[in-house]
């Protein structure tokens, strides 16, 4: 193929797309809205600020560039009995002709949108340009001077939400000489409304909250006056305080059917139990010990209504996978002179068990296969919404490419997991607030898998034990107290005995051994958009920040020191004669998603980290150690096919890993048609050892004064399908910088690409950050 293929591609598209028509469905006397500016000339009003205000935008454009759905548009003939022509009318974009009205209504809504910054004066004006039949529109904005708050008073006549806010006031968002900003003040009002509703103001809302704002004639400055409302429950009602509520009884109904009338009066419950003095009632034998419903109830009797409260127990009831709908009612009580408020918590019963089947083909570098499995779930296996969890899975491959007379060339994997999910902190000599504070899962499991190789075969097994929890619906944190893996080796085949695991290979010989493998780990997920999907899409602005860190062995090591056990011959202690790992290892990634425009976002991201062996090994194990290349890391190279510095590979996938890694990349995020996304994607990273092995890794070790000039970089296409739950994503990398060559025209071949030599094609589900 021809090395200069990619440029001709590109540019006989570009003549293609430019020989195409942007008008030609526009009538005589209409005009296609080519462009919409906005001016504002005041560094303080960004015109993305008000770009929302505008009621007609011009066709969209690919990456923020070419109307390429216009032109699709354009291609179409005029017979609409053709299916080529519906084709490219359904995935095309009609054109945007320009409308005075509208283009009026969003001179009035960006004037609307001023006024309530403070711009009290502010004018727009509507200006058009026309070249042929094509329109370009702007907004030219003169702001003029601000208006600013010059005093601040309030009127409330209920003195006892008067002494509230009094208490509060040093939170208030409303400042002497601050912008007189109607965002501003509605925020306040919504504060202002959280504050009451957490101390008992059950039928407080901000619509009980009043501005009256005086200007002085040239002074550009509004004495502001905030004013509580009485409460009235109808329109000719007299005016009063408002009431502050307490919670008089709260109940469980365990049985409730959405489907069923929503009256209370019509549940069906003939049992009840009390626990703590909370009545709890049920139809059939109560499917959760009292003792769970309590302990994640955060209602209790006697205690002002708190929405905070409210939320918490929404939060922890849907945390139970013993439940499948949770709904809280809140009933008035008139007790004596006081009106209180009787909280039920309805509660909907999920399917306990379910079976599932799973079928799934497999490419692992080129090789195809198919996988099997089928999962068993318990959700509520103690009454106490543990979650039972047991999967077997079955696998098969043809491996191609083995270099070596093996007796077969077929990969053949079986293997059986299972976990046990408990909704709270398990561990000895923790305090029941400390339990109820930190809403904590705890997770048992093990794990056995059996691989069979033309090789080897080996056998992995595994259990661990740890914590996750949520903090502010954006924060997620995790501790592996203790994971335990153990790889044994059961057979090993003479020839890749041979060949790969004498002593000259120290990757190779050290993660084909029987290995021990006891870690401890940390991490930390923060994620703007709140828990969920961690993937960015051009829908929203977001960011996201990953750490990590865990270390293995110390433990180990410290008991096998103070208790002076032998070391094996390679100086290892070793348990059982199975010698274990022990290194730190630290991770942290960024990624950022930025909104361009309703079609176009921007994102980027950067990750780095390293893994340091020491004390009982002078290795990484394998499942441990970094690769570079492939669908989510620098895409101009295949699946761990970069690196370790200016390592070319020897056909070892295992010499093409390291201790050290840096990635980053940055992609322009394109909405093109139906549920189809693009890419333009530039990525740059590599992989490092930390010791010198010039044997395996030539030019594969980390130097401070070298790395830099070993960073090797990617660009290209990628074409994605949202679906929804998930997105399945194809990207098309190209070499830039190749860190194998040190200097000349093959270090860059992003200014002579060969297609043949220089591209990569990745398939994967996902975003790649």
């Amino acid at each position: 193929m021809s090395k200069s293929f990619p440029q001709l591609l590109l540019f006989y598209l570009l003549v293609f797309f430019a020989s195409c028509s942007s008008t030609k469905y526009v009538a005589n006397g209409s005009y296609l809205l080519d462009d919409v500016k906005i001016h504002t000339g005041n560094k303080d009003i960004q015109s993305s600020m008000l770009q929302p205000y505008v009621r007609q935008n011009p066709n969209s454009k690919w990456f923020n560039a070419i109307k390429i759905r216009l032109y699709m548009y354009n291609l179409s003939g005029r017979d609409s009995t053709r299916w080529v022509n519906r084709f490219l009318r359904k995935m095309g974009d009609r054109p945007v002709i320009y409308n005075e009205a509208l283009a009026r209504r969003s001179e009035n809504e960006i004037t609307k949108a001023l006024q309530n910054m403070g711009y009290m004066g502010a004018t727009v004006v509507t200006k058009t340009k026309i070249k042929k039949k094509k329109l370009k529109l702007s907004f030219d904005i003169a702001s003029g001077k601000p208006y600013t708050i010059h005093s601040i008073k309030r009127e409330i006549n209920d003195p006892k939400i008067a002494t509230y806010l009094q208490g509060d006031s040093l939170y208030s968002l409303l400042k002497k000489g601050m912008p007189f900003s109607v965002t501003v003040l509605n925020a306040e009002r919504q504060r202002i409304t959280d504050h009451l509703l957490r101390n008992g103001y059950y039928r407080f809302n901000k619509d009980f909250i009043a501005y009256a704002a005086d200007t002085v004639k040239n002074t550009f400055r509004v004495d502001l006056t905030l004013q509580v409302l009485s409460y009235r429950a109808h329109i000719n009602d007299a005016p009063g305080n408002h009431n502050q509520y307490t919670l008089n009884s709260v109940s469980f109904l365990m049985d409730y059917d959405i489907m069923q009338s929503s009256s209370l009066n019509s549940i069906n419950a003939s049992d009840s139990i009390h626990y703590n003095g909370i009545p709890i009632y049920y139809s059939h034998k109560p499917y959760l010990r009292p003792k769970i419903l309590a302990n994640n109830l955060f209602l209790q009797p006697g205690s002002l209504y708190d929405e905070r409260d409210v939320q918490r127990t929404y939060n922890n009831f849907g945390r139970l996978s013993a439940l499948k709908y949770t709904n809280i009612r809140f009933v008035e009580t008139r007790i004596g002179d006081n009106t209180k408020l009787d909280a039920y918590i309805l509660l909907t019963k999920n399917k306990p068990q379910s079976v599932s089947f799973e079928v799934e083909g497999t490419n692992s570098a080129g090789d195809l296969g198919v996988a099997a499995a089928v999962s068993y779930h318990h959700r509520n296996l103690f009454r106490g919404s543990e979650r039972l969890s047991l999967k077997f899975r079955g696998a098969y491959e043809a491996i191609s490419g083995l270099t070596q007379d093996y007796k077969n060339d077929n990969y053949t994997e079986y293997g059986v997991e299972t976990s046990i999910n408990f909704p709270r902190f398990l561990f000895p000599f923790l305090s029941s607030t400390f339990r109820r504070g930190i809403r904590a899962t705890t997770e048992f499991g093990m794990q056995y898998n059996y691989q069979i190789r033309p090789e080897f075969s080996r056998m992995v097994a595994s259990a661990f034990w740890s914590y996750q929890w949520i903090e502010r619906q954006r924060v997620q944190h995790r501790i592996d107290l203790i994971d335990i893996n153990y790889l044994y080796m059961p057979w090993i085949s003479g020839t890749f005995k041979d060949l790969y695991t004498g002593s000259k290979n120290y990757i190779l010989e050290y993660n084909y051994k029987d290995r021990l493998i006891v870690r401890m780990g940390y991490t930390y997920n923060h994620n703007s958009k709140g828990a969920g999907p961690t993937n960015n899409t051009i829908a929203s602005n977001s960011y996201s920040v990953r750490a990590g860190i865990e270390s293995a062995g110390n433990i180990l090591y410290a008991f096998s020191k103070l208790a002076h056990l032998p070391r094996n011959a390679k100086g290892e202690y070793s348990l059982l004669n199975i010698p274990f790992a022990q290194y730190l290892k630290a991770d942290f990634d960024f990624a950022k998603n930025i909104v361009m425009d309703e079609r176009n976002a921007l994102a980027y991201h950067f990750g780095m980290g390293i893994a340091v062996p020491y004390g009982n090994a002078d290795v990484i194990p394998f499942e441990k150690r970094y690769f570079s290349g492939g669908a989510n890391s620098v895409r101009g190279w295949s699946v761990r096919g970069l690196g370790p510095g200016s390592f070319s590979g020897d056909g070892n996938f295992l010499n093409q890993s390291g201790d050290i890694k840096i990635d980053a990349g940055i992609e322009l995020r394109s909405d093109l048609f139906w549920k189809f996304q693009g890419a333009l994607f530039i990525d740059a990273g590599n992989i490092w050892t930390l010791h010198n092995h010039n044997e395996e890794q030539p030019g594969g070790k980390f130097k401070f004064n070298k790395f830099y000039k070993q960073i090797a970089a990617a660009y290209g296409l990628g074409l994605r399908l949202d679906l929804g739950f998930f997105v399945i994503r194809v990207d098309g990398g190209m070499k830039a910088i190749d860190p194998v060559y040190e200097s000349g025209k093959q270090k860059y071949p992003l200014f002579r690409p060969r297609f043949g030599r220089d591209f990569a094609l990745h398939f994967a589900v996902g975003y790649p950050f």
